[in-house]
């Protein structure tokens, strides 16, 4: 099956960049975390959709109609739950860019 990009609204709207490095020794309770936090966004106001890469580099971008919506999703307490796990088991390193899209084209 090819991979198929969200549809997105008109411009502006925004963007959260999440890159990581996952710990080597990261292991099913990070797969199983992932998926109940992809199925959870997806019920979250103002959220628009995502895309995800994993190498030694993940990246996933994920895309709201506002920042307050954003904020709303960082509060959320089991996505709370998720951050704090990431924090002490399993990623190096991470970091998060909130961006507001202005401009997008495609082919």
């Amino acid at each position: 099956m090819q991979p198929r990009l969200p549809d997105m609204p008109t411009v502006p709207y925004y963007a959260v960049i999440f890159t990581s490095i996952k710990q080597p020794e990261a292991g099913q309770d990070y797969v199983d975390m992932a998926q109940e936090m992809e199925d959870l966004v997806r019920n979250q106001t103002g959220y628009l959709g995502h895309e995800s890469a994993r190498d030694s580099l993940g990246i996933t971008v994920s895309y709201w109609d506002s920042l307050e919506a954003i904020a709303a999703w960082k509060k959320e307490a089991r996505h709370r739950m998720a951050q704090q796990l990431g924090r002490e088991k399993w990623y190096q390193h991470y970091t998060i860019r909130i961006c507001k899209v202005e401009k997008e084209y495609s082919f």
